[in-house]
């Protein structure tokens, strides 16, 4: 870095040479430090008012000193470069710094006082050129030698132009490691592959807890509870379950396995079903130069024929060819390692013109699936669209597509390839973290512009919807939408002061009981026997009982275990209290009703928890009213179990 007196002049208004080249060496060793860089860098500043190196020889090398030495860059490299290196009021030649950093040892040690060059040059006389003269004359060959080429200025940036460069974070290089296994296919056909992780989600920094005053020494306490173990909730009780359950439980596999269970036409397994933490690519030995995989998840890995196995690769070749034509899938069987549970998954054959491969995705189980079952789309004729608007409509698809076509070269180019976009996430934490640590009492600094349109849409595509965009604001008017409906007060339905008032006395109870049981004072089980018992006295009939049955069904469209508990509450209360008051009627039409609405919304984990309680229809036998036998109640939960079954065992 130059730090003489030329580099401290500039025009009145503009930032000088000395603070740009600041910002590009600060840059440039932030990347290296948060990149976890193994690469070693050394900093020589020439122009400096004194002399620090080990060449310095009277008239030779002066005003250049070796700020620091070959090492790993961290905090405290970057620390000098903002506060400690100051503008000098000498001039130094920049090739005198030049050959001092390139030492074979990097240490500035004189040796023996000669550049080890690549190319041979021609020999200068002794007389007239002193050593440095030499190095020198070496060096200005070495540079343009380097230069030559048809892209050899094109190395060369200016300040303006490396900032730009450098104001992306690099992301952390990982070595892959080798996972060698056996791809099977029955078992008489073993093909032995390679795999690599060739993508995973990047994890965080390593996050510490420390104090406000790092001069307080921090002590750091651990319990331990011997008594607790882990509980499971069945039905609504709880199962303890200790650690040696836990490792009997354990699946134990016989070890690691990429194994082809059977085919099925690729029609058979649609894209929604992919799922998993990995994308496996099978591969033939050949070479490391893959394409990226795009499909999501949390890391990808690379699965290569064993390398230098012909044998191998031809019959790997054969099993992808074979799936493409055939146009069907593999179900693959896969296990980590012997204690890892094994997974189901699909491969299928991609074949490009630089390589072929199977790509393994993993398929859910029942579990991990979920359905959802919507009405459908009433059509009106009111509101079907014009062919102008579909036309309006496609355009503006077309205006945005991501994705440029050269019809006369017949390629395609992505205008927003996601792969080269750093995480603006990561990119926002390390800007923060090195403008905390150099200034701690501070507050951070507003997000860089860079940063905010990481991921705006490429400005060819916006300037070229705009028209489209007018077009849809036109064909589709947007009106504020206003009710009509008039409005109905409470007096206008109950004309009769006498229903008004049992009517209003209903909510106004619904609504205490309601805030009652959601701030945890009252229970809603109690306070529903109060209600029924206080209807029976003043033969109001059955007000408690609808509202109770609204609530349940609300607690049953969250699909949460909490709600599912305090339902069980409120179900097993409205039968106790429908025993006592002679409502048998109205729970047993109440829980078939029920039950329907169960199998509709798959909520059969929730019928299971109301058949393990042992709520069942009341029987003849507890209530006179009731024609239900005790073989009906019990057939009545059989026929709802035997649903469920069959969702969990679907092959049965």
């Amino acid at each position: 870095m130059d730090v003489g007196f030329s580099m401290s002049n500039s025009f009145p208004g503009e930032e000088s040479a000395f603070e740009q080249a600041k910002k590009v060496m600060t840059m440039f060793l932030q990347r290296q430090v948060f990149a976890e860089s193994k690469d070693e860098i050394a900093l020589v500043l020439f122009g400096t008012d004194g002399t620090n190196n080990t060449l310095a020889d009277e008239d030779q090398y002066q005003n250049i000193t070796v700020h620091r030495h070959l090492m790993l860059p961290d905090f405290d490299l970057l620390e000098d470069v903002e506060s400690k290196i100051q503008p000098g009021s000498q001039q130094s030649d920049f090739l005198d710094a030049l050959i001092m950093i390139d030492k074979e040892d990097g240490t500035g040690d004189r040796g023996d006082g000669k550049l080890r060059s690549d190319h041979h040059g021609p020999s200068f006389p002794q007389k007239g050129l002193t050593e440095q003269q030499k190095e020198g004359v070496q060096m200005v060959k070495n540079l343009m030698m380097s230069l030559e080429g048809k892209d050899g200025l094109d190395e060369i940036y200016s300040f303006s132009e490396s900032l730009r460069q450098l104001c992306v974070f690099k992301k952390i290089q990982r070595n892959s490691v080798p996972w060698p296994c056996q791809l099977t296919i029955g078992s008489n056909l073993a093909i032995k592959i390679v795999a690599y992780k060739s993508r995973n989600s990047v994890p965080w920094p390593c996050q510490l807890t420390i104090g406000s005053n790092l001069a307080i020494k921090i002590v750091a306490y651990k319990s331990m509870l011997f008594s607790c173990s882990l509980g499971y909730r069945y039905g609504s009780d709880i199962v303890p379950f200790s650690k040696v359950d836990e490792e009997q439980m354990k699946y134990k596999s016989e070890g690691k396995c990429f194994s082809v269970l059977g085919f099925c036409k690729s029609s058979e397994v649609p894209i929604n079903l992919f799922t998993g933490y990995q994308i496996v690519k099978v591969f033939a030995a050949r070479d490391d130069e893959v394409p990226i995989n795009l499909f999501t998840g949390y890391q990808i890995v690379k699965v290569f024929a064993a390398r230098d196995d012909e044998p191998a690769a031809v019959a790997f070749s054969s099993l992808v060819h074979a799936l493409d034509e055939l146009d069907m899938v593999a179900i693959i069987r896969y296990a980590y390692h012997n204690k890892s549970n094994p997974q189901v998954g699909m491969a299928f054959p991609h074949i490009k013109d630089t390589y072929e491969c199977l790509m393994y995705v993993q398929l859910p189980f029942m579990e991990d699936l979920r359905q959802y079952m919507f009405s459908s789309f009433r059509n009106s004729k009111k509101y079907i669209p014009t062919e102008a608007q579909l036309s309006a409509v496609d355009a503006l698809i077309d205006s945005m597509s991501l994705v440029k076509k050269n019809e006369e070269e017949d390629t395609v180019e992505d205008l927003f390839l996601t792969t080269k976009i750093p995480n603006p996430q990561f990119q926002r934490l390390f800007q923060c973290l090195l403008y905390r640590a150099f200034h701690p009492q501070e507050p951070l600094p507003p997000i860089p512009q860079h940063i905010v349109t990481m991921l705006d849409p490429p400005a060819e595509v916006t300037a070229k919807c705009q028209d489209s965009l007018s077009k849809i604001k036109t064909l589709f008017p947007l009106t504020e939408a206003v009710k009509t409906k008039d409005q109905v007060t409470a007096q206008d339905i109950f004309q009769d002061k006498k229903y008004f008032d049992k009517w209003l006395g209903e909510r106004m109870s619904l609504w205490a009981w309601w805030l009652a049981s959601a701030s945890g004072e009252r229970e809603a089980p109690q306070h529903h026997r109060s209600r029924i018992a206080d209807e029976e006295r003043s033969e109001a009939g059955g007000g408690a009982s609808r509202q109770l049955i609204a609530h349940i069904e609300q607690f049953l469209d969250t699909n949460e275990t909490p709600y599912f508990m305090k339902s069980m509450d409120c179900i097993k209360a409205f039968r106790e209290e429908a025993i006592q008051f002679s409502e048998e009627q109205c729970f047993n039409s109440f829980l078939k009703g029920l039950r329907e609405k169960v199998d509709v919304k798959q909520l059969n984990h929730f019928w299971e928890i109301v058949v393990q309680d042992g709520i069942t229809l009341i029987t003849k036998d507890e209530a006179s009213g009731s024609s239900v036998t005790a073989e009906e109640a019990k057939k009545a939960n059989e026929v709802t179990g035997r649903m469920a079954g069959s969702v969990e065992n679907p092959e049965n």
